[in-house]
């Protein structure tokens, strides 16, 4: 049966991955019924089209994580937070800097937006920059897993995660005013956090809006060497005339903690929004400020006295970061020829990060930039509904220093879309389209490139039951490459490489399918993910085996490569009662990522798999979660093994006043045996493992 509907539905394919929902679907309540296929739908995925959509209904490997789930699962960066869901891994350059890696894919392949706006910062260009921001004030994260490309440009090829906090105010509070308060302390790191958000209404159509937190953190606690087992023996090998005494005490100093590790994260919004009837606008103001340790790495220089390297070596880098960033929003709900809605939405930051060796400053890394949408939704004409858009993205990148690894460069890009949507049922098919033009510039080189790149997709999806949902999708995608892929010329600290551009680079090239298969029946709910993608030049950091000043030459390449992978998400309601009930639920994923001959893509995720149970009453809740992380023995040339590991969390959760009232305490045990894990998909994995175990206790009040 599965066959045949798979057969009917293979019309070309790829649902559209997508743009900001108006904020008046945005508003509305997260338990309404899907009239179309009699679904209740639990949540509205305001990422996943531009007319709303319930998540069951999202024809590609999507999350939300809002209310207690993302409480639950809430840490210090976006990466972290983000990692223990289906198909997503993290860059972990310790507690400070963290991005998703989705699929096997990360950097400039993801798209991490701030309210459907991209985040402005640095934190694409290498791994131990830190998105500018903090999860704490979130409302919401939503992701959507696979190509992205039509709705938030080729950047997005790897999928787009959309932090939503609401900053620029989209609803009038019931009771005039509204908000939440986060307070959190933990025994890994002495950590120290909060954060809130209010909203008041000032009259009948205007909202304010204030949030803010603070992060403090030392030095975080592990399991034993921070250097692992593989890296000690080959540094052994290495040193076997040297005194084994003296490299056993080098070990010892980094036994039990993670040194440089500690964080000191800042940062608040003030934003304000008119609500009219068929009209919303609004602007908002925001500043980050981060101070963080990169742990496992010491400023390079070249090779000197042995009293100057052994000053040198007791140097730590640290990165002080700062935004400043202003976001616009609009929305017009007015019939204009075959049109019923307008959106624009705006934001501009001025991003600056140094890094800091020692007491010196070191490479100072600057990003002026600015990203800009305009949308209209179509009126519906007869089955037909979709909506058409551009987007417009400029960046002034610099680094200026002895580690500025790119040279000044300027990047404008613009690009055109148009999103279809024709239900026959019992078939829904989504098409779309859109053209990208980039323009990297490098004054200081003399250098400067342009692209145009095109990307199509379509998708069908069926229901076979008001009850089950079989999409099948099929997408081409093109990215341009990046300034840092082009013009790289110097030592980058974060990879311990001396990295160099390649300007013949070509547009990277990707034909993706994907088969989604969904069910949401009483007790039962579940989710089955299968896609391969197919690239022509992928672009990748090649291994030259050469060295300049004792740094390994890496040279970016292109070459033909092949990922593929599934996720599986499962939810059973053991027992339902009228006091409690018992959910039992599990998650597995894995990718598979080769170049074309066979050869191992770099730092490509462990497969894994996650079980959980969780009791809830109307006062307490309990869960337990078993998360296992398979080895990875088969790695790229110069890439050590990563061994497996087992997590056990426990949590409790208590709420005083019932659900009458949104306060609740929870205390969670995470890593209760204390295993040492690491991150494969890490430059550091070697230096720098993740934390041990941690007991933490969080208050969240909600009014």
């Amino acid at each position: 049966m599965i066959k045949k509907l798979l057969l009917s539905t293979s019309l070309t394919a790829l649902s559209m991955a997508s743009i900001v929902a108006t904020p008046l679907v945005a508003q509305e309540t997260t338990q309404q019924q899907d009239h179309d296929h009699g679904h209740d739908v639990d949540v509205i995925f305001v990422t996943a089209s531009p007319h709303g959509k319930g998540s069951f209904d999202v024809l590609q490997g999507s999350n939300v994580l809002a209310g207690d789930s993302l409480e639950k699962n809430l840490e210090a960066t976006i990466g972290e937070t983000l990692s223990d869901l289906p198909g997503i891994s993290s860059t972990f350059f310790g507690a400070g800097a963290s991005r998703p890696i989705i699929r096997g894919l990360g950097g400039d392949r993801i798209r991490v937006l701030i309210n459907g706006i991209g985040s402005i910062d640095a934190a694409s260009t290498s791994p131990d920059h830190a998105v500018a921001g903090d999860p704490l004030t979130a409302e919401r994260i939503e992701i959507m897993r696979g190509a992205s490309t039509l709705l938030y440009g080729s950047n997005a090829v790897g999928g787009v995660v959309n932090i939503i906090d609401n900053r620029i105010p989209n609803y009038i509070p019931e009771m005039g005013v509204s908000g939440k308060v986060r307070l959190s302390v933990d025994s890994v790191s002495n950590d120290r956090s909060g954060g809130g958000t209010v909203n008041i209404a000032l009259g009948n159509k205007v909202v304010l809006h204030v949030d803010g937190y603070y992060r403090k953190t030392d030095n975080y606690s592990i399991p034993g060497f921070a250097e692992s087992a593989a890296f000690r023996a080959q540094e052994e090998a290495e040193h076997e005339a040297e005194d084994h005494d003296e490299l056993e005490e080098e070990h010892e100093e980094q036994f039990g903690f993670v040194e440089n590790s500690d964080v000191d994260n800042k940062g608040g919004t003030i934003g304000i929004g008119w609500i009219g009837e068929s009209a919303t606008f609004g602007v908002s103001f925001n500043l980050n400020d981060s101070d963080y340790g990169v742990p496992g790495h010491a400023h390079h220089e070249e090779e000197g006295s042995e009293a100057e390297n052994e000053e040198h070596e007791e140097e730590v880098v640290r990165i002080n970061l700062d935004q400043k960033r202003f976001d616009l929003k609009g929305n017009v709900e007015r019939d204009f020829l075959f049109f019923q809605e307008g959106r624009i939405r705006f934001g501009y930051a001025d991003y600056k990060h140094v890094e800091l060796e020692g007491d010196a400053i070191g490479t100072s890394f600057t990003n002026k930039g600015w990203e800009g949408r305009m949308e209209f939704i179509q009126q519906h004409i007869g089955n037909i509904h979709g909506s058409m858009g551009i987007q417009l993205r400029n960046r002034e990148f610099s680094a200026i220093g002895e580690e500025a690894f790119v040279p000044p460069n300027e990047t404008f890009q613009w690009g055109a879309f148009v999103v279809e949507e024709i239900e026959i049922e019992p078939v829904t098919f989504e098409i779309g389209g859109r053209y990208d033009h980039q323009t990297t510039e490098s004054k200081s080189l003399g250098l400067k490139r342009s692209f145009n790149t095109f990307s199509f997709s379509g998708g069908a999806a069926i229901h076979p039951t008001e009850h089950d949902l079989i999409g099948i999708s099929i997408s081409r995608s093109e990215r341009s490459p990046t300034p840092e892929e082009l013009y790289s010329n110097g030592p980058h600290l974060a990879t311990s490489a001396y990295e160099m551009g390649n300007l013949n680079l070509k547009t990277e090239k990707a034909i993706s399918t994907e088969l989604t298969i969904k069910r949401d029946l009483g007790r039962f709910s579940g989710g089955l993910n299968i896609y391969h993608t197919w690239y022509k030049d992928f672009i990748y950091e090649h291994e030259t085996g050469t060295e300049i000043d004792g740094l390994n030459v890496l040279e970016f390449r292109a070459r033909d490569a092949k990922f593929y992978g599934a996720e599986l998400e499962l939810g059973y309601m053991l027992i339902e009662q009228q006091n409690y009930t018992v959910n039992l639920t599990a998650t597995a994923d894995f990718v598979h990522a080769r170049f074309n001959g066979g050869d191992v893509i770099p730092r490509m995720p462990a497969a894994s798999t996650n079980l959980g149970i969780d009791y809830k009453s109307e006062y307490i809740s309990f869960g337990a979660d078993l998360k296992f992380v398979s080895s990875v023995t088969k790695t790229a040339q110069d890439i050590l093994p990563t061994d497996s590991s087992t997590t056990i969390d426990l949590s409790a959760t208590w709420r005083p006043f019932g659900e009458e009232q949104d306060l609740n305490v929870r205390f969670q045990a995470l890593n209760i045996t204390n295993a040492e894990r690491r991150q494969h998909t890490s430059f550091l994995k070697d230096l720098v493992p993740m934390p041990g175990r941690n007991f933490r206790m969080t208050l969240n009040y909600g009014f």
